[in-house]
């Protein structure tokens, strides 16, 4: 990153003053913003109607004393250290400091230039205080958290006012099999401006740093394929082997039949790992997962229903470890073994159902109705929605978010670029060399490709 002398202040420019009034309407009600980064927009929504956060805040509060994190979490936020002390100097010309914070948006560690960093105290820009987004806010940590990419968050774009002379850019690494967030870096200047290159480095230090946890994941799909290959040695049932997040290193052929992906190939990498077509048994992994990883003794059992046969099917769940670490579960179809999974009917919580989607169009919000969207389609890290009001950007931050939180309202996954709302197909073509397209009925009668591994759930889904 370029040494840049540090700037003094300056008064409000024109665009901060466009941002600053359509803050102003945006606190007192209005969804005029005009003017507004459709990013910066979508947070300031979640702070207003999701997390309500004051946005008269003038300090974070303090955070939480306690936040379970596996132990290369540690390895990550260690080597975060590393790269943020080695720039400590040029960061501190700058006038700037830099944060790291962890998942929960704790700020564990801070460097940088003293006279800012005695500014920052007084708004508690400090460690053992949170900036998490629904704690202080649309600020470059917390605002991280909930993007894939390197964000930047210039003064009056702050959702607080009392952090409007702030300039932060910040990046979360993620872990790359659950796609959680690890840890935040982040550099933040105060009535100054940041480099332009700053984002181009942060997201390469994103990337170096998450080369640790992508090896990581390669033995741990090894260790998988291991497992299973030990268990099919002393069992009959169809077998697969899944990664804490629900995906699939290993199936054997029957298995892999009932989850709709192809059996007896191997994927230890976590980038092309196969994904099953049957929501519900992604979200029983990832329950099993949650569970083995507090109780190492833990093995589970539910049933789901595979769309093959009328009835469910029981499935177990026996947790592998490697090094005292979970990588994953080898799952047993028709085997009811371990404590029961609970069922949606049951006596817990009912998963919450979206009753409506929330849109950018230019620089308004859109709330929509989930029958107004025909359908999804990712366009690199931005999802665009086919609606009765034409085409708009999605609030959801990738097209796998949006398909978990659409998943049981009558939304289905029928492409690697496509979610599509069952109800609005109208009709179905098939071609010459079998492929499948769903004709939609939006005024384009627009044409989606169903991709081949996708075409089974999508017979299932419509019966045909």
């Amino acid at each position: 990153m370029a040494q840049v002398r540090r700037l003094d202040a300056t008064s409000r420019s024109d665009g901060e003053a466009t941002v600053y009034g359509a803050w102003e309407r945006f606190v007192r009600g209005e969804d005029d913003l005009r003017g507004v980064r459709p990013e910066i927009a979508i947070s300031w929504q979640r702070c207003r109607d999701q997390y309500r956060v004051d946005p008269n805040l003038i300090e974070a509060p303090v955070a939480v004393a306690k936040v379970d994190h596996a132990l290369e979490h540690d390895v990550v936020i260690a080597e975060l250290g590393f790269r943020a002390a080695s720039l400590e100097h040029e960061v501190s010309n700058l006038g700037g400091i830099l944060t790291i914070t962890d998942a929960s948006g704790r700020i564990l560690a801070q460097w940088g230039d003293q006279a800012t960093r005695a500014v920052a105290a007084k708004a508690n820009l400090a460690p053992w205080f949170c900036w998490a987004e629904g704690a202080t806010g649309t600020n470059g940590m917390g605002t991280a958290l909930m993007s894939y990419t390197p964000v930047l968050i210039r003064r009056t774009e702050h959702w607080c006012q009392a952090f409007h002379d702030w300039t932060c850019a910040g990046v979360a690494v993620r872990d790359v099999v659950t796609r959680e967030p690890v840890a935040v870096l982040n550099i933040s200047c105060w009535r100054g401006e940041l480099p332009a290159a700053v984002g181009a480095w942060l997201g390469n230090a994103a990337k170096m740093t998450q080369r640790t946890l992508r090896l990581r994941a390669k033995d741990d799909g090894a260790e998988l394929m291991a497992a299973f290959n030990h268990a099919r040695s002393r069992s009959s049932a169809a077998l697969a082997a899944v990664d804490p997040a629900g995906r699939v290193v290993l199936a054997d052929d029957t298995a892999g039949v009932l989850l709709g992906i192809p059996g007896s190939t191997p994927a230890p990498d976590p980038a092309v790992r196969w994904k099953p077509e049957l929501p519900e048994f992604i979200r029983a992994s990832q329950y099993a997962a949650k569970q083995a990883a507090r109780n190492p003794d833990w093995v589970g059992s539910t049933q789901i229903f595979t769309r093959l046969a009328n009835e469910p099917t029981s499935i177990s769940f026996k947790p592998v470890f490697l090094s005292g670490h979970l990588v994953g579960n080898v799952v047993s179809f028709g085997v009811s073994e371990g404590d029961p999974l609970p069922r949606p009917s049951g006596d817990g919580p009912l998963r919450m159902q979206p009753r409506r989607m929330v849109a950018t169009r230019e620089n308004r919000m859109v709330l929509l109705r989930l029958p107004e969207v025909s359908f999804a389609q990712s366009d690199g890290n931005d999802v665009w929605l086919s609606t009765d009001q034409g085409r708009l950007r999605s609030a959801s931050p990738g097209l796998d978010r949006l398909e978990a939180e659409l998943s049981d309202s009558g939304f289905l996954r029928v492409h690697r670029q496509y979610v599509v709302n069952l109800s609005r197909i109208q009709e179905v073509e098939r071609r010459f060399k079998g492929e499948l397209f769903l004709v939609m009925d939006d005024q384009a009668k627009t044409m989606v490709p169903v991709s081949r591994r996708n075409a089974a759930a999508v017979r299932r889904a419509l019966e045909i």
